[in-house]
């Protein structure tokens, strides 16, 4: 289960958001690289005398201020544009999921049958079960199955919400008249926490999301009883 009040990044539970905790560490060392040489540069400054030869330098000029910058905005864009590629790509998902913003809950369509449809709305602190999160509990899960590609189509029925879930590496604009996508697949089986991440009004903060990712055995009979 991802703790949502944990410190840092929550725990990877998708091949993108694996991809995005990858691509902050890596951003993280050519900062520190950075950072590194940059008061290296000043204690060399500071505790010795530099000729006007060396200050004027067009060797260093070039190379210190044009090509290691560059280099570095090179090493940081290409694996960003990789994972934004990675992000926008959607192939024949196994499963499409219609997340529609209210205020303030979600409803949620599954068009891949007929009549799976449920709002999901939080669970109040009177009611909260022992062990459950407050404020971040619903009434009605959404459940997919594990290790399937998920296609999420996100609208708003009012004004702006945001459909995002850390864990999974997901954050969609759901915007009234429009229709957004995303996808993800959950590596494991387990429950994910979200909310919305639009300031949409008084009750901005009592529209969480929890996704349970499950078998496709358990998830084939958990449908066939709700359509039932």
């Amino acid at each position: 289960m991802a703790n949502h009040s944990q410190f840092g990044f929550q725990d990877a539970s998708s091949p993108i958001m694996e991809e995005l905790v990858e691509f902050h560490d890596h951003a993280l060392m050519v900062a520190l690289a950075i950072c590194s040489l940059v008061l290296y540069l000043m204690a060399l400054t500071l505790t010795e005398k530099l000729s006007s030869s060396t200050v004027d330098a067009q060797e260093i000029e070039l190379v210190v201020w044009t090509i290691l910058p560059a280099i570095v905005l090179v090493t940081l864009a290409l694996p960003s544009l990789r994972i934004l590629y990675m992000m926008d790509e959607i192939n024949e998902p196994d499963l499409t999921l219609k997340a529609i913003g209210h205020q303030w809950y979600w409803s949620y369509e599954y068009t891949d049958f007929k009549d799976l449809t449920f709002d999901s709305y939080m669970v109040p602190t009177t009611d909260l079960p022992l062990g459950h999160f407050r404020l971040l509990e619903v009434d009605h899960r959404v459940v997919v199955p594990m290790e399937s590609s998920v296609r999420v189509i996100v609208t708003a029925d009012d004004v702006l919400h945001s459909w995002a879930v850390p864990s999974l590496g997901v954050k969609t604009d759901a915007i009234p008249g429009r229709l957004n996508q995303t996808s993800f697949t959950a590596s494991r089986p387990g429950v994910f926490y979200g909310q919305c991440s639009e300031i949409c009004g008084a009750n901005h903060s009592f529209m969480p999301i929890v996704v349970e990712a499950i078998p496709l055995a358990n998830f084939e009979n958990w449908s066939s009883l709700m359509s039932s």
